[in-house]
């Protein structure tokens, strides 16, 4: 039978066991957020949108912390996971790192940080002239002929013409840049889609020039990556590339899934 000191010893010994198991746990909560954005910025990529004298291309991923060196006259454009964009100019040696010094953002910060991106871009000049920001299209794989401007087409997709008003019918020419060939639709009352025929391969950035009643208007398409796996870096993409309209409508499905999140 073990003594009342003998007992007293144990109790201490109980005591100290489960103090040093509490402050065990305690130095693990305190350390697990640390722990998480560790792993998060170490694991998050950036999206290669634009490329100089470097090897990379468009659509290509580097992880966050990279060493990148650049020399004079050299460029990297990327966008990070929460849609900010970054760009090194030569000479350059250092770490790949976001805009915000933060690899992950709340969503909710992200769209915000867009929107604003968004703002800046409706403000430029050819974006205002074209009246472009105005019309909402339905979807951001919509392509409005309607009017000039820049147009994204994501790559291996085939381009969806679009047109606002579908109450009559029209007729629409669409010729390449040079010339060499054309292409003659007609809009049918009530048709407001038309799947473009595989007359021409959209590589890079292609120009086409649409005749409708009589007035023609030039429409650049910029081909957004297929490995583009986030929607802000994909919304951010558009924005960069002045594709007003279907980034506003990418936008809108972003805002509601981030509302839906929130409840």
């Amino acid at each position: 039978m073990a003594t009342k000191s003998e007992s007293f010893v144990v109790l201490c010994q109980h005591f100290w066991n489960r103090r040093r198991g509490f402050n065990q746990i305690r130095q693990l909560v305190l350390i697990l957020p640390v722990l998480v954005l560790w792993s998060a910025s170490a694991s998050a990529q950036f999206v290669v949108m634009d490329a100089r004298g470097v090897a990379f291309k468009a659509g290509d991923k580097i992880t966050a912390g990279t060493s990148i060196t650049l020399k004079e006259g050299e460029r990297l454009s990327v966008i990070g996971a929460d849609g900010k964009s970054v760009t090194l100019r030569g000479p350059y040696s250092g770490a790949l790192v976001a805009a915000g010094g933060s690899a992950a953002q709340d969503p909710k910060q992200a769209l915000n940080a867009l929107m604003a991106s968004r703002d800046a871009r409706v403000k430029s000049v050819g974006v205002v002239r074209s009246g472009t920001a105005n019309v909402k299209t339905p979807d951001p794989q919509a392509i409005d002929i309607t009017r000039a401007g820049a147009r994204c087409l994501v790559a291996g997709t085939v381009p969806v013409f679009w047109r606002p008003d579908s109450s009559t019918q029209q007729p629409f020419v669409v010729f390449p840049a040079d010339r060499s060939w054309r292409a003659d639709f007609v809009w049918e009352v009530g048709q407001d889609r038309l799947f473009f025929p595989d007359l021409s391969k959209f590589e890079g950035l292609t120009t086409l020039l649409v005749n409708i009643d009589q007035q023609e208007f030039a429409i650049s398409f910029s081909l957004v990556p297929s490995t583009l796996d986030s929607e802000f870096v994909r919304a951010s993409w558009m924005l960069e590339k002045g594709c007003v309209q279907q980034a506003d409508a990418l936008l809108r499905l972003i805002t509601a899934q981030t509302s839906a999140t929130a409840k």
